[in-house]
């Protein structure tokens, strides 16, 4: 799968999303080594701190159908009709790497063009046991 179409089945996962106090509609698609798509997207609620950012669903769902071995996450996000620029948050970067250091992470610059990095780019100096 390309770069291009994990990006795209992230964009279709703002679709789901639940957002009405931010109206900031995130999804992501994580791809596992051998091939399989999860998405999700973010859930908000009234009580900010317990809503859920759409990564950490999809890597959740992966994780809880027993795929461990995660290849690359592409997030996209979008308010209203505009298409956003969206890196993952601090939360889910510590997330991530807990399943790699290799893990791509595909998002859309603010320039409209799509980054690749590692995690580990992202997050030099995660929080380890």
């Amino acid at each position: 799968m390309t770069k291009e179409e994990l990006y795209k089945r992230a964009l279709e996962a703002t679709e789901l999303s639940y957002a009405p106090y931010s109206n900031f509609h995130v999804g992501a698609a994580v791809l596992t080594k051998n091939g399989k798509v999860f998405t999700g997207c973010n859930v908000e609620n009234a009580s900010y701190s317990v809503s859920i950012c759409a990564e950490r669903v999809a890597l959740s769902k992966a994780i809880s159908e027993g795929f461990r071995e995660i290849e690359a996450i592409a997030i996209a996000a979008r308010s209203e009709d505009e298409v956003k620029s969206a890196p993952p948050c601090g939360t889910c970067r510590q997330f991530i790497s807990e399943f790699g250091k290799d893990i791509e992470v595909i998002f859309l610059s603010p320039e409209g063009s799509l980054v690749s990095e590692k995690i580990a780019s992202l997050l030099p100096w995660g929080f380890e046991l």
